[in-house]
């Protein structure tokens, strides 16, 4: 059965870090480039950080860069986002996303509160 479970968030301080992961299960995880999303209540969902199959290219959001980290370990079927120099505006609900050509898959999400 396909799955993708995120886990890790939770309510750390202004400055604080913390590390998401994303279980994948159901798929031949090495072939699907992954993806972390964000949503804050009243935005649109934001792409934060990207990692292609091989783990070898990653990309970050402008607002995210030099803090966040996307790293995978296919031989576990996990990505993590880890998350330092955390601030109130990263608070959101984070969402971990599969594509693999027109196969694309989402999680459910984990809550991520920073506060000030």
């Amino acid at each position: 059965q396909l799955q993708l479970v995120e886990s890790g968030g939770g309510l750390v301080q202004f400055g604080g870090s913390l590390r998401l992961s994303c279980a994948a299960s159901g798929f031949t995880f090495s072939y699907y480039g992954m993806s972390w999303y964000r949503q804050a209540p009243g935005k649109e969902r934001e792409l934060v950080a990207t990692i292609v199959g091989t783990g070898r290219t990653t990309n970050y959001a402008d607002s995210v860069k030099g803090r966040f980290t996307i790293s995978r370990d296919n031989a576990k079927n996990t990505v993590y986002l880890q998350m330092n120099s955390l601030k109130p505006e990263d608070t959101a609900v984070y969402l971990c996303y599969a594509r693999w050509g027109v196969n694309v898959y989402w999680g459910q999400g984990t809550q991520v509160t920073v506060s000030s």
